[in-house]
């Protein structure tokens, strides 16, 4: 007998039919002789369509206000496939976040998971019952509801199969794995097999949308072996694991993300530590810096750049409008009209000239590179957001054509 987790997405849970889909899904898990948990999302465009509700009645309400509303979601989702599941004759029970022991930080809307206790869940196991969770969600101190941030229910899946020791975590989207690029927009993308949680890691950070970068960390950490696969094709998905064994391909994947943007502080006066007092200023804020790139200097002054997340840009200005003038810089700037590509692969680091053919792959193109940020397994650049759909599908076709 194994413990299974399965996560499923909204889109997986979308409408009845789904549901009823996903009910047939779990109980054959079940029928095996498993113990299976479920971590559910909140029904397809749910959350969105929350979030547009709040904004009608108030367009700047409060991060707890806003975690008490969108955790309503998942438990929509989570009670209706109980009821799915007991149809079918299963004995079922769900659980909210906090119920399955889901304690986190108090920080509303990006909250960060600080324990797990699993005893409840232990319980309704022993009685022979599917247990469901709503994932996404848990309680603080303070015993207010937290959300995880987006993605979160991916996060909430590896950390029961880690706190539980399970078997195996099956995270079930609408597609039927990882493939080396958006399925939905190249035709030619490749599925792949096998792929490390290094590469994963960097290709959920970077845009990829099949998983969560912190779900992926996460399940690094605690060596927690994850299946991304379809709900509705049931095919065999993708495995992420360790890469001890594992046969290396040049490039896993390439990757995109529009939820980007550059800032620039032109005119820093030329002296040591300012850069240093920039940015402690926006970790102090939990401001995300990815890219960064910093001039040559000219009549002693330079101009730093980087790159954060779009949602982030409004802080970010805030708090550089009210110290630029300060460490005296000419001002700060931003253009949101941009988007990080990225290729990713553990082969990378044996074989040279996968920038040069990437590089070859935009001139191509006749696109125009802004900003180059590279590591031992990936490499990005910061282009026009006009240019992205263009850029992954000249760079696939460079890696990956004829192959």
């Amino acid at each position: 007998m194994s413990l299974i987790v399965q996560k499923f997405g909204g889109t997986s849970v979308a409408n009845t039919e789904r549901l009823q889909n996903v009910a047939d899904i779990v109980t054959k898990t079940y029928e095996k002789g498993n113990d299976v948990v479920v971590v559910v999302s909140a029904q397809g465009d749910t959350t969105d369509e929350f979030i547009e509700k709040a904004y009608e009645v108030n367009p700047k309400p409060s991060k707890r206000e806003m975690d008490m509303l969108l955790c309503a979601g998942e438990q929509i989702s989570a009670s209706l496939l109980a009821m799915a599941i007991e149809k079918l004759g299963y004995p079922v029970i769900s659980l909210l976040g906090w119920q399955a022991g889901f304690f986190t930080s108090t920080a509303n809307g990006s909250a960060r998971i600080e324990s797990v206790d699993p005893n409840r869940i232990k319980r309704e196991l022993d009685q022979k019952r599917i247990v469901i969770v709503t994932g996404f969600q848990g309680i603080n101190r303070y015993e207010d509801m937290t959300t995880l941030g987006r993605g979160g229910s991916d996060t909430s899946a590896v950390a029961i199969a880690a706190v539980m020791h399970a078997d195996l975590c099956q995270i079930y989207t609408d597609v039927e794995g990882v493939f080396t690029a958006d399925p939905r927009k190249i035709e030619d993308a490749k599925k792949l097999n096998v792929i490390s949680y290094d590469e994963m890691l960097e290709l959920a950070t970077l845009g990829a949308q099949v998983l969560n970068n912190r779900s992926v960390e996460m399940a690094k950490k605690y060596g927690v072996e994850l299946e991304v696969l379809s709900s509705l094709t049931r095919k065999p998905g993708t495995i992420v694991k360790e890469a001890n064994k594992m046969e290396e391909m040049l490039i896993s994947g390439i990757a995109k993300d529009n939820d980007v943007a550059r800032v620039s502080i032109i005119g820093v006066p030329d002296r040591p530590g300012l850069a240093f007092k920039i940015f402690t200023k926006l970790a102090a804020k939990e401001i995300n810096i990815d890219i960064i790139l910093q001039s040559i200097g000219r009549d002693n002054t330079k101009d730093i750049s980087f790159t954060i997340p779009e949602y982030q840009l409004e802080d970010t200005m805030e708090i550089l409008k009210c110290y630029v003038e300060t460490i005296g810089a000419a001002n700060a700037v931003y253009d949101s009209n941009v988007s990080k590509v990225s290729v990713v692969g553990a082969g990378m680091e044996t074989h040279p000239g996968v920038a040069a053919q990437m590089f070859e792959a935009l001139f191509d193109a006749n696109i125009n590179i802004q900003m180059i940020s590279t590591s031992e397994i990936k490499i990005s650049v910061l282009i026009s957001r006009q240019d992205a759909d263009q850029a992954v599908t000249a760079i696939h076709k460079k890696f990956f054509s004829n192959k």
